[in-house]
């Protein structure tokens, strides 16, 4: 997905995230550990989970291209 054609960080709203629990943790989502992958807002209980989700999709995402 372009990066240019999904919101930004603070365009982002909790009531729209698919999921209620960090897949990382199991812990409650936090507003500003939300992301966009695939069209959808994911949310994480923190910053960290939600940055380690998105390197790990850039790596998927890369291996699949080549």
């Amino acid at each position: 997905m372009n990066a240019t054609s999904e919101p930004g960080p603070s365009a982002l709203k909790l009531e729209d995230c698919t999921n209620e629990t960090c897949p990382w943790s199991g812990d409650p989502v936090a507003e500003d550990s939300l992301t966009v992958y695939n069209g959808r807002v994911v949310g994480f209980c923190n910053p960290g989970c939600r940055d380690k989700f998105e390197a790990a999709t850039r790596h998927f995402d890369a291996s699949h291209r080549a």
